[in-house]
């Protein structure tokens, strides 16, 4: 009897050092970054796309980056479906479901929060929605696309550095778990080409590679990095390719599926001693934290001339498109 009492409390010992153990871990896996300061409000510039619910919930997730969104101004385009279609839906998830506040106006939501992700899907807006939000001070994220043109997307660059307020733009494929090992030790020799590869789907008023070719073309420069001098485009019955010199010789491919059902890497890279690519897709967590990063530091991870660079080829291509896939040079966009 005393042997089994004696294995009773031992198994006891051991199960409350486990629990121990599991509190802990739970513990330091929800500690704070340091970069995690104090608590900010968000607030939420356009409910009509997914990534109104799907960032609100990861910040709930997350509380250890103390961050919260806490309100929310609809926008929206009605001219545009995709849009006008979404718009309501999402505003009702995230006020029924999270408790954020829908508000009437951006200057009502600016009094309500710290810092600002700017969501409406449509990149005709962004430029007016940003104005009052960079001379309220307020540190924004501006979701893809950044602008729906060349001339507003260094509007945006302009007015940011005017009013002294940093934003940043970025897709989730730029913070794929692979980028950095394709970026900085892809084990193929000397790097000869890098191919990027998303969804191909264009948005009305915009030019074709905005909306959805950004995503491929933001993991492009997240491993190639800016010095393109030159784009042309092609394209088929199968694929939108668009084809960018870099200064140092390399070549940057984006390839736009065409063809339904085609999957393609994010990535694919030639090097003079191999190939490699990336692994299959992830979600938003990556790209959530460097927004919370962001956030509280106001240190931006996208410097805002690349960003540019980005919009000048996707930009070029579009001027390939229309001159039957001639070279376009990047220089001409700067003029």
């Amino acid at each position: 009897m005393q042997h089994i009492c004696r294995r009773v409390l031992l198994e006891r010992m051991a199960c409350a050092l486990m629990l121990g153990l599991v509190m802990t871990l739970t513990a330091l896996a929800a500690e704070p970054p340091q970069w995690a300061a104090k608590d900010l409000r968000a607030g939420i510039i356009g409910t009509d796309t997914s990534h109104v619910p799907a960032f609100t919930a990861l910040f709930q997730a997350h509380p250890e980056w103390k961050i919260k969104v806490v309100a929310a101004f609809k926008g929206g385009s009605p001219d545009l479906p995709t849009s006008a279609d979404r718009l309501e839906g999402f505003a009702k998830t995230i006020h029924d479901k999270y408790g954020v506040e829908i508000v009437g106006s951006i200057e009502e939501l600016l009094q309500k929060v710290d810092v600002v992700l700017l969501e409406s899907v449509d990149g005709r807006p962004h430029l007016a929605q940003v104005t009052p939000v960079f001379k309220a001070g307020k540190r924004v994220f501006i979701d893809k696309p950044l602008a729906a043109s060349m001339d507003d997307a260094r509007a945006i660059v302009r007015l940011s550095k005017e009013t002294g307020t940093p934003f940043f733009s970025a897709s989730s494929y730029r913070y794929h778990a692979d980028i950095a090992r394709l970026r900085d030790n892809p084990g193929v020799g000397k790097v000869t080409r890098v191919q990027a590869s998303s969804p191909f789907n264009k948005l009305a008023f915009h030019p074709d590679l905005y909306f959805y070719g950004i995503h491929g073309i933001e993991a492009l420069y997240a491993v190639m990095g800016p010095g393109c001098v030159s784009v042309s485009r092609k394209v088929d019955g199968i694929a939108d390719v668009t084809t960018g010199k870099w200064k140092d010789g390399r070549i940057g491919v984006y390839y736009g599926p065409i063809k339904s059902g085609e999957k393609l890497p994010m990535i694919r890279i030639w090097g003079d001693k191999g190939t490699t690519e990336s692994a299959g897709p992830e979600g938003y967590e990556g790209l959530e934290r460097a927004i919370a990063e962001f956030f509280q530091t106001g240190r931006p991870p996208v410097d805002s001339a690349e960003t540019l660079e980005i919009f000048e080829f996707m930009t070029a291509a579009q001027l390939s498109k229309e001159r039957d896939g001639a070279d376009v040079s990047l220089a001409e966009l700067r003029k």
